[in-house]
């Protein structure tokens, strides 16, 4: 096995993610089979319990693994499916360290953190690397680990000692080290600054790693006599040195690298030079070309309330980018706060109100996506209420489907106090409640998570048809309340088709209205499955429908994919 380590410096959010899920997409692109890891240093045992507003979203994974959202780039630039091992954070360590102890695992000795954690680390990644994710028997060639979080950060030491102490076992023909680093334009005399980057490899050699490669992110290209500096200054070879400017879309970067042949460098770390591999990066360049030559547009509306991060509702906005493309239409989406569309908003705030409702009524579709907690709902349900009376096609994911529900009750069926038991506990209207099986005292991993089936009641509706005219579907959930089964049959006798319910019939899964332009609600999250080569079908269909193309698509169905439309009808022509 040959580890690439991807670790940052200078600031965080220079895009280490992209970068480690780039090289991946090149190693990949040689005919290596490519697993990913990130290392997150704080101490949470997942990320399912982090605001979004702090963290961005959490991404979920088939097992039910509640993930850093780079996991999700590393599935959508390598088409693999991770697990929640796949994640390592430090609460995780921890607590295997504590329960080994506990067991009597390290009966007479004194556990220490520089002996005990860090093998703890080196064991994780062993046996995390070995499992294979893209669906083939056998290990893969190359583990990508990126380490969260900045070089010199105290949170990090436990992972760069480990790593430092890794490096030795494995010698350095298993270990590449690529340092992502930024190196600053000053505005007054517009010349690339070195010295961040230089202070940030001597933290790292104080840390006992050494930089086979650095990644320098600029606003620009990087100058020659910059990369002369920094070889010199930072014992890095020039032919591995490499820049990364800013790009309109991040499909961008590892063309960005191959043409700096970052590859051959970091085959060539890896002893692999040897071998004869063969860079085939056409469909990567011809899809990052179409995107590029569209001009005509589709605006999306994102109707939530964690608009402050826009790495907050990062997979959704992937997953329209991915549909957008296989509809032949340049994304353009809006992040609206859902508060700025209540009524209490116009004394507040009336300015932030009218712009977010000029955005709405501007948009050609509305998506409301999942969430927690009630602040921002009346807002949802006013979005949800404008989508419906207006024909304006809309999807609703996980909270956004309960959304459509409660607003329907409301203001179709004359409930007028209709709620989620989440919102309003004594609500004589419980059209969203608490599932049993959830726990009401802990709240890390006990949602409903991970892949579940969802089974068409019936297959002439719009869902079933853009997944192609299949029985059932698997996809992933995140979510502890649900609709109430036994409104049920009155919300279908006043219209609203409960078309999607899981295998006992009870749960439901998929709403829609049938005769609206698109009114779909699910239960799941299709965004997390969603790919540049394989889009998901629900979101197809919202940029479908907003763009004037979903009977074509419609009529086109029928791949017969059960997750998600491995060619949509809108790909293969007209490319």
């Amino acid at each position: 096995m040959k580890y690439v380590v991807v670790t940052g410096g200078v600031v965080s959010g220079l895009g280490k993610g992209v970068t480690a899920s780039s090289i991946g997409v090149l190693l990949k692109a040689c005919g290596l089979r490519v697993t990913s890891i990130k290392i997150d240093p704080y101490l949470n045992i997942d990320a399912g319990t982090i605001s979004p507003s702090e963290h961005g979203e959490v991404f979920v994974l088939d097992d039910g693994g509640e993930v850093d959202l780079d996991l999700g780039n590393y599935e959508r630039f390598l088409d693999i499916q991770l697990t929640r091992d796949n994640n390592i954070t430090t609460g995780k360590i921890f607590q295997s360290v504590f329960d080994k102890e506990r067991k009597g695992e390290y009966l007479g000795e004194t556990v220490q953190v520089a002996k005990h954690v860090t093998k703890e680390v080196q064991e994780w990644i062993k046996h995390v690397a070995m499992v294979p994710v893209d669906g083939k028997e056998g290990p893969a060639d190359v583990c990508i680990i990126e380490l969260g979080g900045t070089i010199g950060d105290i949170e990090s030491m436990i992972f760069t000692e480990a790593l430092s102490q890794f490096f030795d076992d494995l010698g350095s023909d298993n270990f590449c080290l690529v340092h992502v680093s930024y190196v600053p334009v000053l505005n007054v005399v517009g010349e690339q600054k070195t010295k961040p980057t230089q202070h940030s490899v001597r933290t790292l050699r104080g840390a006992g790693l050494t930089p086979d490669a650095l990644v320098c992110r600029s606003s620009k290209g990087q100058e020659e006599n910059v990369k002369e500096k920094l070889s010199q200054f930072c014992h890095v070879k020039k032919t591995c040195i490499f820049t990364l400017h800013d790009v309109q879309n991040i499909w961008h970067v590892p063309l960005l690298l191959k043409d700096q042949n970052a590859h051959d460098a970091i085959l060539k770390v890896l002893n692999l030079e040897s071998a004869s591999w063969e860079l085939n990066m056409e469909e990567w360049e011809g899809r990052t070309t179409k995107y590029d030559n569209l001009h005509d547009t589709v605006t999306i509306a994102i109707v939530g309330k964690y608009t402050g991060l826009s790495d907050a509702y990062l997979s959704v906005v992937k997953a329209l980018l991915h549909a957008s493309l296989a509809c032949r239409r340049k994304l353009l989406y809006k992040l609206i706060d859902s508060t700025d569309l209540e009524d209490s908003a116009t004394k507040e705030r009336s300015d932030a109100y009218n712009a977010a409702w000029s955005l709405l009524k501007g948009a050609d579709g509305i998506l409301v996506p999942g969430g927690f907690g009630d602040r921002g709902t009346t807002g949802k349900i006013l979005a949800a209420k404008y989508a419906r009376e207006n024909n304006v096609p809309c999807l609703g994911i996980c909270l956004g489907m309960q959304i459509a529900v409660i607003e329907f009750a409301r203001h179709v069926m004359n409930f007028p106090d209709a709620n989620s038991t989440e919102f309003d506990p004594d609500t004589n209207t419980p059209c969203v409640i608490f599932m049993p099986e959830g726990s009401k005292t802990h709240m890390g991993g006990t949602m409903r998570l991970g892949s579940r089936r969802t089974f068409f009641k019936t297959t002439d509706c719009k869902s079933a048809r853009l997944y192609g005219d299949v029985n059932y579907i698997d996809e992933r959930h995140r979510h502890r309340y649900e609709v109430n089964p036994d409104m049920v049959p009155i919300f279908e006798n006043a219209g609203l088709q409960f078309v999607g319910r899981d295998e006992t019939g009870r749960r439901m899964e998929i709403i829609e209205i049938p005769d609206h332009r698109f009114y779909v609600g699910v239960q799941f999250h299709p965004e997390f499955k969603s790919r540049p080569s394989k889009p998901s079908a629900l979101f197809v269909g919202l940029v479908a429908a907003s763009s004037g193309q979903l009977e074509h698509v419609l009529g086109k169905s029928g791949t017969g994919d059960t997750t998600v439309a491995t060619k949509h009808p809108l790909s293969d022509d007209r490319a």
